[in-house]
């Protein structure tokens, strides 16, 4: 019976946050897109502040951005307070949070902010805050209380928050153009990271190839020598135009296959890729298709290369 309590109060918990997403898609400030553009205009560093629950929303906002191509980082208010806001340029904007609007930690980096002349773009519930009065860019969030049976823990304001600054650093993509070849610069490690790798980094470039016009037994000494399990079949423009695989020899295997023509055996028309997918991409068709090994072609359509399930399966791209 506990059990079945603990489970009613985190689905209440869950949808109090979902219906409050939503009431903040359909309520997005008026001057969102006015932020976007002073971050992606700015000549300087995005700088994130907060304390509290705020601040670890702050970090998470400012290493997305980061993560985006936008510099970006996080700077402790009460640090600032203590020799930090040396870090700060005249070029730099702010993002401050505070759900409030009234963190008095904040107070200090405000006034630097002012006496510089960098500008400061605020996330908090009200336009009468004291942050919200003192920034160039305020957006506010709707005020819908907190989540939970007391509802005094920030829950419903730190997920708005959240997904408001996720909003903002999605649109600063957009604004910007951002590539996935950025994305993988700025992400050389991890699942992300390898998962976003070309196919023309991974691919082997030795490959098995034989022509139309080659006979069967040209072929087994082709894929022999390689150990793909397969061999790609070109025309005379070098296109690839089939593929034989173990599977095509045990359903086609007869006493005078050595002799026949690889153009009576190969499948035509096989799946083949560009080089400039990504990893993760190719994975999504290699298991759609039921396929182990896949071809890299060309823009002339020449095969250039090939990939196995298990070059990608090895470096863990899931």
């Amino acid at each position: 019976m506990a059990d079945m309590n603990f489970l009613t109060e985190a689905r209440r918990v869950v949808l109090e946050e979902a219906r409050a997403l939503e009431v903040l898609a359909d309520n997005l400030p008026a001057c969102f897109s006015d932020a976007v553009e002073a971050i992606a205009k700015s000549e300087g560093r995005l700088v994130v502040s907060g304390i509290g629950k705020s601040g670890h929303i702050g970090r998470k906002i400012s290493s997305t951005m980061a993560s985006l191509g936008q510099k970006s980082f996080f700077l402790h208010p009460s640090e600032a307070q203590h020799g930090d806001l040396g870090m700060l340029d005249k070029h730099d904007i702010l993002l401050l949070i505070s759900y409030s609007g009234e963190a008095i930690e904040l107070l200090p980096v405000i006034d630097f902010a002012k006496r510089f002349g960098n500008k400061i773009i605020s996330i908090s519930k009200s336009e009468n805050s004291t942050l919200a009065k003192n920034s160039d860019i305020a957006l506010i969030l709707p005020n819908l209380g907190e989540a939970g049976s007391f509802g005094i823990a920030p829950t419903i304001s730190s997920t708005s928050t959240l997904a408001l600054g996720d909003a903002l650093a999605m649109a600063l993509l957009s604004y910007r153009g951002f590539t996935r070849e950025q994305f993988k610069i700025l992400h050389p490690g991890g699942a992300l990271g390898r998962g976003l790798s070309l196919i023309f980094d991974i691919m082997h470039r030795k490959i098995p190839i034989v022509k139309v016009s080659d006979n069967m037994q040209n072929a087994l000494i082709e894929m022999t020598k390689f150990g793909f399990g397969c061999v790609g079949v070109v025309n005379a423009k070098t296109e690839l135009i089939g593929i034989i695989t173990d599977g095509d020899l045990r359903r086609k295997m007869s006493t005078d296959i050595l002799m026949k023509c690889v153009i009576d055996i190969m499948t035509a028309n096989p799946i083949s890729v560009s080089k400039n997918i990504t990893a993760s991409e190719l994975l999504h068709t290699m298991e759609e298709k039921k396929i182990t090994n896949i071809f890299v072609i060309n823009e002339d359509k020449a095969p250039i290369g090939l990939v196995n399930i298990h070059d990608i399966l090895t470096r863990k791209i899931i």
